[in-house]
């Protein structure tokens, strides 16, 4: 499909067009910067945030103190996010390789992420959570998100999102669909993902909401085009149906997002054992702290960059004779392990990864004395 944005801002019907060439990108953000929707780069040809400064790769912090953030750079993600015009022409003008997302909490954005992947369907009562599926009900056929969607639509006497003409909704590449709707007053609705135990709309059915980003429409990756569905380009109000459904599946609106988890004693015990004595107060939890954070945060918390900076991280420090490797690599795999439980296999090839890069670059705490 061609990935197509419309002429005006005004007039969310009116026959689109295509951006061309290489302006294309800077076309869409400052689309859906016109719409209030702070948006921030993607890496060419790939749905993931573009990477950090070399410095935020290897010194761990909160994007919350990162001087690149303040500086106008792109680090972290859609903590970046921007509205600012002369940003956008900047990032994009210099990067046209760049795709765009919209980080949805600050846009008041609430997304739903309809995934058609080719998996096993799972046992009844993990298709819809919270809801039993009597064993009389005939699901032969179901195999996607689009048709547990349809099955909790049904369910209440409404019409699926993947249905719904009045919004904006967004093909993806891989089959799947974005139905955006706007929050309705100032909610902030939890992200999560399908899958989530405790916390989940339904079976390959994602939300996309505070604490996440979407791609942008109109965005092009190495897979194909997000491209948009039908006549409508804004996102009408989130049904009230859906809100409560939202509510009863957890992502009730929360005052904030929750503080990230202490740190475990057993990795607080974790300490620099060799070298000098002097140095022991130093322990991993700085560490291992926004890995732990990525735990309050279903999706878009930049995961495995954040995973990835703390391997690397550990490894140089390893590499520089302040580290036990076993120690650490344990208190390492067991904090990614709480933040993203049954991603075991993803976890170690990610941390054996940043190990290796790390332990060729040995790092020594700032300030300390020859």
């Amino acid at each position: 499909m061609p990935s197509e944005l419309p002429v005006s801002s005004s007039d969310s019907r009116v026959r689109p067009i295509r951006p061309s060439g290489t302006a294309s990108s800077v076309v869409t953000a400052q689309w859906c910067a016109r719409r209030g929707w702070p948006v921030h780069p993607l890496a060419p040809s790939r749905k993931t945030p573009t990477a950090n400064c070399l410095e935020c790769r290897t010194t761990p912090h909160q994007p919350g103190s990162c001087l690149c953030i303040q500086a106008g750079r792109w680090c972290h993600g859609f903590h970046a996010a921007t509205l600012d015009e002369t940003r956008i022409q900047k990032w994009w003008g210099h990067h046209p390789e760049f795709g765009v997302g919209v980080s949805c909490g600050p846009a008041n954005l609430v997304v739903i992420d309809v995934d058609a992947h080719a998996v096993e369907v799972p046992a009844r009562n993990r298709l819809l959570p919270g809801i039993p599926i009597g064993d009389q009900v005939d699901l032969t056929g179901l195999s996607t998100g689009f048709h547990t969607l349809a099955v909790l639509a049904a369910l209440r006497g409404q019409r699926s999102p993947a249905e719904d003409s009045e919004t904006l909704r967004v093909s993806t590449p891989s089959g799947g669909l974005h139905v955006w709707y706007q929050s309705r007053g100032a909610a902030r609705w939890l992200s999560s993902v399908g899958s989530t135990p405790g916390r989940a709309l339904a079976w390959q059915v994602d939300v996309r909401a505070h604490g996440s980003y979407i791609i942008a429409p109109g965005t092009t990756t190495g897979s194909g085009s997000y491209a948009p569905v039908g006549e409508t380009r804004e996102p009408a109000p989130l049904p009230l149906w859906l809100a409560q459904e939202l509510t009863r599946t957890g992502h009730f609106p929360a005052p904030a997002i929750p503080a990230p988890r202490l740190v475990p004693p057993r990795a607080q015990q974790a300490v620099f054992a060799a070298g000098s004595r002097r140095h022991g107060e130093w322990t991993l939890a700085p560490i291992l702290a926004p890995v732990e954070a990525c735990g309050s945060v279903a999706e878009g918390a930049g995961f495995s960059d954040t995973l990835n900076r703390a391997a690397y991280t550990i490894g140089g420090l390893i590499a520089a004779g302040r580290l036990q490797r076993e120690g650490a690599q344990h208190a390492l795999r067991e904090s990614a392990r709480r933040a993203r439980p049954g991603q075991e296999r993803r976890i170690e090839q990610i941390i054996q990864s940043g190990l290796e890069a790390g332990l060729a670059r040995p790092l020594e705490p700032k300030g300390r004395r020859a």
